[in-house]
């Protein structure tokens, strides 16, 4: 079980996806975003789903419809009791009331239009090549379904004419079949994950996100930055440690570089892009992300408590042989510097021998300064003193930061003298 509620993938993540024009295929991206993959084939998979997409974004960019019309026919699909009037062709004729025949010949419009729509403008006109073969099954699953209407026929007609006895009938007689064979789910099934992967693609393209390489070679990434922020601060990073401590004064931004790094190794996993210009990570199957701390009221524990729970949590899956991805914010600044001290040299120590795991450890404790090895990197957000005042640049480096930023600005306000 993945812990990864830090992330807020329903209020951050999905709206950098979600492009979606309904409620099923955005149920859609949020399951995908839910669900991590579990091996590297999964993942390159899914990103050549993606790639296709962008190569058949000259189609797609336009991709829209009336919403209202998605989802009349919907609901006339699938919560609709259908009957095949071939079987009573003289009572529908004769004895079926004007009204009711006007209903159903209103739905029927409205479902053509719907349908040739979609196949007209944008199904007939994909190029199906650059889809791995799964997927492109899929898409010719849509087709098939379309192709069943006569649909450029009935829209001719509908535009030129009207439905008339015959063509309702016709056209109940296939909805029906349709049903029977189950059809018509499998088809709002394909069209849904087609839409959610379309929208996710549109989120890739606007963010300028790229897709990861797999690699055991470490944490390799380029002009990394955050999503949500305007203008944001890119850094590189790369290490082959396992553990890496991140040091740095309050507000120069590791909480942001941790939910950024985050981020990108969880996209990667998810076969989606992730915010750098370039990115090699490693395959990991568990996530632990703590960056946002707090109480577990309902348990009843303290910040610290709840620490020491999902620590443990995680080093379970390592001993299991999981290959974890864990980040640690500020790790047990709510028990006294001693003992914080004492245990933050012992995790350290321990997590740096599942070698096929990768954890992100922030702290302000400044004895930690030399723990680094060769599976332990240290790294800080840097701070510079311009005209003595702190200034954050945001940008990542190798090593120790030793500027006491607090007590700066606990001299600067003049709390010194006032309180002396």
């Amino acid at each position: 079980m993945n812990n990864i509620q830090d992330l807020n993938i329903k209020d951050e993540v999905l709206p950098i996806f979600d492009y979606s024009l309904n409620m099923f295929a955005k149920a859609k991206i949020l399951e995908i975003l839910h669900t991590p993959l579990n091996s590297v084939e999964d993942i390159l998979y899914r990103q050549n789903i993606l790639r296709a997409f962008a190569k058949n974004n000259n189609v797609l960019k336009k991709y829209s419809y009336t919403v209202l019309n998605l989802n009349e026919v919907h609901f006339f699909l699938n919560d609709t009791v259908l009957v095949d009037l071939r079987e009573s062709k003289i009572k529908y004729r004769f004895f079926t009331p004007r009204r009711e025949k006007s209903i159903l010949s209103g739905k029927l419009n409205q479902l053509i239009i719907f349908f040739h729509r979609l196949q007209t403008f944008y199904f007939t006109r994909l190029s199906l090549e650059p889809f791995p073969e799964p997927f492109k099954d899929k898409i010719k699953e849509i087709v098939s379904f379309l192709s069943q209407f006569q649909l450029e026929k009935y829209e001719h007609l509908i535009r030129e004419h009207r439905l008339k006895d015959a063509h309702i009938i016709a056209l109940t007689h296939i909805l029906v079949d349709q049903k029977e064979k189950k059809r018509i789910a499998v088809f709002w099934e394909n069209l849904f994950l087609f839409e959610a992967y379309l929208s996710i693609n549109q989120g890739i393209l606007n963010n300028n996100f790229v897709f990861p390489s797999f690699s055991e070679d470490g944490i390799k990434i380029s002009e990394l930055f955050h999503p949500l922020l305007d203008n944001p601060i890119k850094n590189d990073f790369e290490t082959s440690s396992n553990v890496i401590v991140l040091n740095g004064p309050n507000m120069s931004g590791k909480s942001t570089f941790l939910k950024a790094i985050g981020l990108c190794l969880y996209l990667g996993h998810l076969g989606l892009g992730i915010p750098a210009s370039r990115g090699q990570l490693p395959f990991v199957t568990n996530f632990s992300i703590e960056i946002n701390r707090r109480d577990d009221i309902l348990n009843g524990y303290s910040h610290f408590m709840t620490e020491i729970v999902n620590l443990k949590k995680v080093v379970e899956h390592a001993c299991n042989g999981d290959r974890c991805f864990a980040i640690f914010d500020e790790l047990f600044s709510g028990t006294n510097l001693e003992d914080a001290l004492e245990i933050c040299r012992t995790t350290i120590q321990g997590l740096s021998k599942f070698k096929n795991s990768y954890f992100f450890i922030s702290t302000h404790i400044q004895e930690l300064e030399n723990t680094s090895n060769d599976s332990i990197s240290t790294y800080y957000i840097d701070c510079e003193l311009l005209n003595e005042r702190p200034t954050f640049t945001y940008k990542l480096k190798k090593g120790w930061s030793n500027i006491k930023v607090g007590r700066i600005l606990f001299e600067k306000e003049g709390l010194n003298k006032l309180l002396n």
